[in-house]
């Protein structure tokens, strides 16, 4: 079996054609990730899973999916079931704090009962972003609240609740995009704010959630911290902040290099993202003009970075086995009242 390298791929479609088979195998990437292209019916679902895993020679390997709910779910009715936006959670917790934190440890342990029967073994979720008034609606309802605090206990409980599926939870997008006024799917987000206003709000709810095993990177410039590099290609957002200040010492994964907010070619913005501090880089459409450049740009996994990886797959060993309809009962009462 080869070293892993620093990479999570995502594939082109529903099955793998001999040229990703090949390239995969060849390119080892350390996960992969899926969208909805890749998915159509379950058992479809599950041979994609074991194909990707068989390419690299690791039967345990980390398959990941966007699976918040709301308008961010990649597997829908009726291959998995249906979830409101997390800051419905928010608005239970609003009323009572009890039932909105049950709520959202309720919501994740069906996700990974969900995701667990596809072989999907990590989530990109909880949504840590706090957004402010007048913020790009990308983050929007997919944010628990406005308020620091809520996010840190419902993102907790929701990480929580990952975990105990034995499925990884990702924390993102640190150190926080919910003051962004652009998408940065599209456009580079430059964020104004002072030290403090991100100290005493934006790090928060990544500070309640330093021991999470993985966290994805916010493509967003700073200006108090680097007024040049967005935080995924900033070695001082990622040592100084992410690292130092909020005290995340998990595995660190950029967000996605094929996003606008980032320039350069897809090389450029590898080495970038891992000169910064990132531990491994994703590339998620699929693309193999992209993502052949991205993998020849990409060390083997190693040091640090493949300590931390080490660790988040271990996070995920011992998640359990639960009464999937009794939680689902108990979820969708909450949610009516």
């Amino acid at each position: 079996m080869t070293d892993s390298k620093a990479l999570i791929l995502g594939a082109s479609g529903t099955v793998l054609t001999p040229q990703e088979r090949a390239f995969f195998q060849g390119e080892a990437p350390w996960a992969f990730i899926l969208f909805a292209r890749n998915l159509s019916e379950p058992e479809q679902i599950r041979d994609l899973v074991a194909d990707l895993r068989d390419c690299i020679g690791r039967p345990d390997a980390a398959v990941f999916i966007d699976q918040e709910g709301g308008r961010v779910q990649r597997l829908r009715p009726p291959l998995a079931g249906h979830y409101p936006p997390a800051d419905v959670l928010g608005r239970i917790h609003a009323s009572d704090q009890q039932a909105g934190i049950r709520a959202s440890w309720l919501m994740s342990r069906l996700h990974a009962l969900d995701l667990m029967q596809y072989g999907i073994n990590a989530d990109c979720l909880p949504v840590l972003d706090v957004p402010i008034e007048g913020s790009h609606d990308v983050i929007g309802d997919r944010a628990y609240s406005r308020d620091p605090q809520a996010v840190a206990v419902l993102g907790k409980a929701a990480a929580d609740g990952l975990l105990a599926g034995g499925v990884m939870p990702v924390i993102k997008h640190i150190p926080g995009h919910g003051r962004a006024f652009s998408d940065s799917h599209h456009a580079l987000p430059v964020v104004d704010a002072s030290l403090e206003e991100l100290r005493n709000h934006d790090f928060l709810p990544f500070k309640a959630l330093k021991d999470a095993p993985a966290a994805m990177t916010a493509h967003v410039v700073y200006t108090a911290i680097d007024a040049e590099n967005p935080a995924t290609t900033s070695p001082r957002a990622i040592r100084d902040f992410i690292r130092g200040e909020i005290g995340f010492d998990g595995l660190l994964m950029s967000d996605d290099l094929s996003m606008k907010a980032l320039s350069g070619d897809f090389a450029t913005r590898t080495r970038a993202s891992l000169a910064a501090g990132c531990d491994v880089v994703l590339h998620c459409n699929g693309v193999m003009e992209e993502m052949a450049p991205v993998a020849a740009a990409a060390p083997v996994l190693s040091g640090e970075a493949k300590q931390r990886a080490t660790r988040a797959m271990a996070a995920i060993a011992n998640g359990g086995d639960d009464d999937r309809i009794a939680l689902r009962r108990e979820f969708e009462d909450l949610i009516a009242a």
